[in-house]
C-alpha cells in the first residue's frame, strides 16, 4: 500500500469518526465519509441506511450501524441490480464476499456484529438508546466521545481497504 493510499485511509477513518461525533447515525457517518472520497454511493443510500443506527431503530438487538453502512457501500460497488433479480451474476458472488470479509473483520475486533455486542466490547455494557438516563450514561462513557466514533472510522476505514484492493478508484 502506497503512502498516499495509507493517508487516505486516515482521512477517511477521521471523517467518519467526526461524522459520528457530531451528528451521530453510524451508518450515516460511514457513507458519507466514503461518499466524500470516493465516487458511487448515492445519497438515496445515506438516507435509506438511517433507521439501522444503534442496531435498528436504535435497538440495540439488530446489526451495528457502522457495519451496515460498510456493507452498504461495498454493496454501492458490487450488489445486485434489481434487474438481475433471479440471476446469478459475478458482482453477487463478490458482493458477498468482500462484504463478508468486513463482517469477519469486524467480528473479531468488537466480538460481535450487534449493537449491544459492540457496546458491550467498547463501552463495557450495552444502553438503552430510548432511555433518557440511559442514553447520558453512554454519552458519558464515550459513546460519540471516541468510542463508537472509533467504530465508525474502523468501518470506513476497513471498507475502503476492501475497496482500495478491488480496484475502486478514490477521488483524488
Amino acid at each position: 500500500m502506497t503512502k498516499e493510499d495509507q493517508q487516505l485511509l486516515e482521512d477517511i477513518y477521521q471523517r467518519a469518526y467526526e461524522y459520528e461525533a457530531k451528528y451521530g447515525a453510524c451508518p450515516q457517518a460511514v457513507l458519507a465519509a466514503l461518499q466524500d472520497f470516493f465516487e458511487g454511493i448515492d445519497d438515496q443510500v445515506i438516507k435509506a441506511v438511517h433507521a439501522f443506527s444503534g442496531g435498528g431503530a436504535l435497538s440495540g438487538e439488530g446489526t451495528c450501524g457502522a457495519l451496515v453502512g460498510g456493507l452498504a457501500a461495498i454493496s454501492s460497488y458490487y450488489g445486485r441490480e434489481r434487474s438481475e433479480f433471479g440471476q446469478k451474476t459475478a458482482a453477487r458472488k463478490k458482493n458477498f464476499s468482500y462484504a463478508g470479509q468486513l463482517q469477519q473483520k469486524f467480528n473479531k475486533a468488537f466480538s460481535g456484529t450487534t449493537c449491544r455486542q459492540v457496546q458491550e466490547s467498547v463501552l463495557g455494557r450495552s444502553f438503552n438508546m430510548w432511555d433518557r438516563e440511559d442514553y447520558q450514561k453512554f454519552e458519558e462513557a464515550g459513546g460519540h466521545k471516541d468510542k463508537c466514533t472509533n467504530v465508525s472510522g474502523q468501518v470506513a476505514r476497513w471498507t475502503a481497504e476492501i475497496l482500495l484492493e478491488k480496484g475502486i478508484e478514490p477521488k483524488r
